[in-house]
């Protein structure tokens, strides 16, 4: 931060500085020019004096600082101090032809005699002839270069300017710096407070939700180390009737079935422990595909039917094939788990439907069942992991309390909402509201 506000300040800087040298170099560079035009015209008409009294010898006696040429009404050169006669007909020349006009001309080009770029003045004198003077252009910028020491000076400014910009810059980053985190409050500069501000906010939200996460850890400690005690126990306690020879007969079988039973339960909550651990740690997933809904949930639903057909419940696949961005792996649990819960929680002979639609930019799945449905008071905590709004039915059908928690944490994971419609005796229906997004094969 500090090296981006030095920066910046030095290059407004020097910015400023080049704008004004630029201005300043061009003004004089302008006056000086004009200067000597002056100048040229000043010499010019003491000279056409000398030469009104004193002739040519007058012109041979002034220096050679300018160029002095004579020239009669018709162009030709009567007299030039700078170069032998004869020269050209200068009639033609800009300054030459405005003086006949006009009285006197100027210009600023390229002499012929020497290839210089050259300042001429030209004035026509009371006898008709011309009395030019010319100064190489050279001499004029020789002249502006007298002011070059200006040049030091604004390398000097440059170099002080460099020296401000940091002290500015550490001024404006020392106190930001220099900000208690865990004390932010105690900054003494008004300027500051709306980063304070967002600072305790952040920091309020920050602890707020370590918080609610060392709370629901240790909510779901406690609740695993429960929910796995309780089939363990029950293992435990069979196989310890039987390895004692107190359970003979028929009573060795159903106690079988008891420890698979139990087994069973076990292995499926730690199976949805393990799916819930690897969705809260978001450790590295699958590359995410196009799925297709509507083919998924009808492969979940043959999954599914022999377990729905022994309580006599119909499934029902409505819709259209839809395709999302997303999970394979990840949606086709989620389709799973609303789809067992639906047939675990119906009443014999009930019904389940999946549909899957569309509306808008959004895709829709819906599960629908005919079952024992969700009480108000329970709606929002079914999420929840491990709760249960029936348990001693939870544990006769042998769920985890989990389901819905990977339903919730797979929708997040996907950007994707769920929402909830239920009536004590009449079924529940969970919708999964998905962004209409596909993945493009090109990228």
């Amino acid at each position: 931060m500090t090296k981006n506000i030095f920066v910046n300040t030095f290059l407004v800087g020097v910015s400023v500085l080049l704008l004004c040298a630029v201005l300043f170099f061009g003004i004089q560079y302008t006056q000086t020019k004009d200067d000597t035009y002056k100048t040229l015209r000043q010499e010019a008409e003491y000279a056409e004096q000398g030469l009104l009294l004193g002739g040519v010898s007058y012109l041979e006696k002034l220096g050679e600082e300018n160029r002095i040429t004579w020239i009669d009404g018709t162009g030709e050169v009567l007299y030039d101090n700078s170069f032998p006669l004869p020269i050209a007909n200068e009639k033609d020349c800009p300054e030459v032809s405005s003086a006949l006009s006009s009285g006197e001309g100027k210009s600023l080009r390229t002499s012929e005699s020497s290839g210089e770029s050259t300042m001429y003045y030209a004035r026509k004198c009371t006898d008709g002839t011309i009395l030019r003077l010319s100064r190489p252009l050279s001499a004029v910028q020789e002249a502006f270069l007298a002011v070059r020491p200006v040049l030091w000076v604004l390398i000097l400014v440059l170099v002080i300017s460099g020296i401000l910009s940091f002290r500015i810059a550490k001024q404006i980053v020392n106190p930001i710096n220099g900000i208690d985190l865990d004390h932010p409050e105690a900054n003494q500069y008004p300027e500051l407070a709306p980063l304070i501000g967002k600072i305790q906010e952040q920091k309020m939200t920050i602890q707020e939700e370590v918080a609610s996460r060392e709370q629901m850890r240790r909510e779901f400690s406690a609740n695993v180390s429960h929910e796995l005690k309780t089939p363990l126990t029950s293992i435990s306690g069979f196989a310890e009737l039987m390895s004692e020879g107190v359970v003979t007969g028929d009573k060795v079988q159903e106690f079988s079935k008891d420890i698979y039973k139990e087994t069973q339960r076990l292995i499926a909550l730690v199976d949805d422990i393990i799916k819930l651990s690897r969705l809260d740690e978001e450790a590295e997933e699958p590359e995410w595909e196009n799925v297709d809904l509507y083919d998924l949930s009808a492969e979940v639903l043959d999954v599914l039917r022999p377990v729905a057909e022994k309580q006599g419940i119909t499934l029902n696949l409505t819709g259209c094939p839809t395709t999302v961005a997303g999970v394979y792996q990840l949606l086709n649990e989620m389709v799973y788990n609303l789809c067992d819960n639906a047939i675990k929680y119906n009443t014999p002979g009930g019904k389940v439907t999946v549909d899957v639609s569309t509306k808008d930019d959004e895709v829709l799945l819906s599960v629908a069942d005919t079952g024992i449905g969700i009480p108000k008071d329970h709606q929002k905590r079914v999420f929840e992991r491990f709760y249960r709004v029936d348990k001693s039915h939870s544990k006769e059908i042998g769920g985890t309390g989990l389901g819905l928690s990977i339903v919730k944490h797979g929708a997040q994971h996907h950007g994707a909402r769920v929402t909830l419609e239920s009536e004590p005796g009449l079924g529940t229906k969970i919708t999964l509201i998905f962004r209409k997004k596909k993945i493009d094969p090109k990228e």
